[in-house]
């Protein structure tokens, strides 16, 4: 299975596991691709530098250590998926969500998510 993490899954798969299902952790564990999109490691660093999320280490050596994950691909936004977000057919006017279904939309992937919004939308869901 291919899976895409939206940004909370991605900070308690790294930080607080606890809050993901053992459904959902047993899906991680034995994915086949395991991806995040960059947009969530920008929207990571926008609520850290506003003070809206506190990490337990820097933002920098929190970004190094997911790049130093053998299990996980940082995948960056190219044309593609912006224009895959704009074709969306969905109201929701949050950008990294949009970017987020857009690139498990174009790599065929399963989101793990707690998101309403994108559960409402995009079929292949994997709940926290």
């Amino acid at each position: 299975m291919k899976i895409l993490l939206d940004t909370c899954a991605l900070l308690w798969w790294t930080l607080d596991p606890e809050k993901l299902s053992e459904t959902c952790l047993e899906s991680l564990n034995q994915a086949e691709s395991l991806w995040v999109s960059s947009i969530s490691i920008w929207e990571l660093g926008i609520k850290v530098r506003n003070k809206k999320l506190q990490l337990p280490l820097s933002f920098e050596n929190y970004v190094k250590k997911l790049q130093q994950l053998k299990t996980l691909e940082i995948l960056p936004v190219d044309l593609s998926i912006w224009l895959g977000n704009l074709a969306l057919n969905w109201e929701h006017r949050d950008p990294a969500d949009r970017v987020i279904v857009a690139t498990a939309k174009q790599l065929n992937a399963h989101i793990v998510t707690s998101d309403r919004l994108i559960l409402d939308y995009y079929a292949k869901i994997i709940s926290v």
